[in-house]
């Protein structure tokens, strides 16, 4: 195939520079993608490196007029996408690294060479970049599959991705979209977290996946079981939640949540007392932060926990809560308010009603009068 002159000059002068451009893409590859923020120092040089060979190998086929990658090439991307299944990198990242790539190599012919090309050579080599970045997605979506097929181990995939989003090292969530079905799991755009404590009385992985639904991620090691809900599940988890378990269950209003949701809702485990779990329910967010509170956690926050506590609560049941929480009572909270001691335990049953919260038992009681001496602070 014949070498046009113009091009492969522009070409070299590129690979004279690719040094300093590979840095640049590294550096915004790293800035740009969560993912590969916390990449170790030789995985960051296998980014350079693939950054290099895919720049130089562009460029070679731009020269040569070519308008799309060879077998070869396309077999060393299903190699590279095989290799990311076993570390565990999210393909949805790599992929987008690669856009990246091509932005920047784009940018850097435009800026120094565009006086020396036509019109036609713009054209082409800005179609070889969107014919390459096409069918080098499918071919690391091939490689990606097979690798994670080899590995024997989904559900290992499965784990990372969890592990991704509870140390806040997802990608956008459409690339997390892409991640997720790559897998057949769902990530909702609201979550609900959902911590267990494994223990000897469960619940086993199996028991776990039957309570939140094949489609849920799950992480089951290190004692916690750890997913994900949409509403649906959320409220099935619920409803099917054994009185011999404990966790917490947090929701919250977008992925990016999940990091302190895991904070705080791993930490009330460790620290709240069995009688925090009376009846076998489940630690809500206000529980959690109650914990956090009492315990000096980072993640606390007084006036979030005094409104998930208090926020459902009309101003007569609020006032119910306090005089009974002052007095010990009913009878003398009704006298202190100067109402029938029948309306003091009517107001106190839409309260259980409306918040979940029994002024009567101990921890819902103390979770009470810690949001009442909160709520103005």
């Amino acid at each position: 195939m014949a070498v046009d002159p113009t091009r492969a000059a522009v070409r070299d002068d590129v690979l004279a520079r690719l040094d300093e451009i590979a840095a640049r893409v590294t550096a915004e590859i790293v800035a740009e993608i969560p993912a590969y923020a916390a990449l170790a120092p030789a995985q960051l040089a296998e980014v350079d490196a693939i950054a290099r060979w895919g720049t130089s190998r562009v460029l070679d086929l731009w020269a040569e007029g070519a308008t799309g990658l060879a077998p070869s090439d396309l077999q060393r991307f299903r190699g590279i996408g095989a290799a990311r299944a076993l570390d565990g990198r999210p393909l949805p990242g790599i992929l987008r690294a690669y856009r990246l790539a091509a932005s920047q190599v784009v940018d850097h012919i435009e800026a120094t060479a565009a006086d020396r090309l036509a019109v036609g050579d713009a054209i082409a080599l800005s179609r070889l970049w969107m014919a390459v970045v096409d069918t080098l997605t499918d071919a690391l979506h091939d490689g990606y599959a097979a690798g994670t097929e080899r590995a024997g181990d989904r559900e290992g995939a499965v784990e990372h991705l969890l592990d991704d989003l509870l140390a806040g090292r997802q990608v956008a969530q459409t690339n997390l979209a892409d991640r997720s079905r790559e897998l057949r799991v769902v990530i909702p755009t609201r979550p609900t977290l959902l911590v267990v404590a494994l223990s000897a009385d469960g619940p086993t992985r199996a028991e776990l996946a039957a309570l939140v639904g094949q489609d849920a991620p799950l992480r089951h090691r290190d004692h916690l079981g750890v997913t994900v809900l949409d509403a649906g599940a959320t409220r099935l988890a619920a409803t099917h939640w054994s009185a011999s378990w404990r966790g917490a269950m947090i929701p919250g209003d977008r992925v990016l949540d999940l990091p302190r949701s895991y904070r705080l809702a791993t930490h009330a485990l460790r620290h709240a007392p069995a009688h925090a779990y009376g009846d076998g329910r489940l630690l809500d967010e206000a529980d959690a932060l109650l914990v956090a509170l009492l315990t000096g956690h980072p993640d606390t926050d007084r006036a979030r926990f005094a409104r998930l506590a208090l926020g459902a609560l009309t101003d007569d049941l609020v006032a119910a809560v306090e005089a009974h929480v002052a007095t010990g009572s009913a009878d003398a909270a009704a006298a202190r308010l100067g109402i029938h001691p029948q309306t003091l335990r009517h107001r106190l049953r839409r309260t259980r009603e409306l918040s979940g919260r029994d002024p009567r038992r101990t921890w819902d009681r103390l979770v009470l009068e810690v949001a009442l001496l909160g709520r103005d602070a």
